[in-house]
């Protein structure tokens, strides 16, 4: 009830200093599957795909799926990893109506602390797994899969 919009951004170079990626929750498959068939997309890049005489908006996605079938119990988080395909990232291009809102991803720190020099629009490639955040705003909390 209400109007909410949002940016999602993706760009190589966010103020020409680093790149922008931002991840979204993707409707992929049934409600009564893990994360009520969400999952969640890193967006690469977004583009138009001409089919038919129609053109079609769509992204290029990075794919990560949830770790489990139930939230983390200590946070009550779920925890979603990168979909590999040997050493690489596993990518998709969905429709932008595919698309449920924009998301928070929380890396899943261990024992070890981070290099010196280390930045923050690094943490994509650094972590093997995330936190999907439930209590980043209203929204996301009223969303959440």
């Amino acid at each position: 009830t209400g109007m909410h919009s949002e940016i999602i951004r993706s760009t190589p170079s966010w103020f020409g200093r680093y790149e922008r990626r931002d991840t979204v929750l993707v409707q992929y498959g049934n409600t009564d599957e893990p994360m009520q068939g969400m999952a969640v997309g890193r967006v690469l890049r977004f583009m138009a795909v001409p089919h038919g005489g129609e053109v079609y908006p769509c992204a290029l996605i990075e794919w990560m799926f949830p770790f489990g079938e139930k939230p983390d119990p200590a946070t009550g988080m779920w925890i979603v990893q990168p979909q590999r395909d040997g050493e690489r990232r596993k990518v998709g291009v969905i429709h932008l109506d595919c698309i449920a809102r924009s998301c928070h991803l929380i890396g899943m720190y261990g024992q070890d602390l981070l290099p010196k020099g280390f930045r923050f629009w690094q943490s994509h490639a650094a972590f093997k797994a995330f936190y999907l955040n439930r209590y980043s705003d209203y929204h996301m909390h009223e969303t959440y899969p």
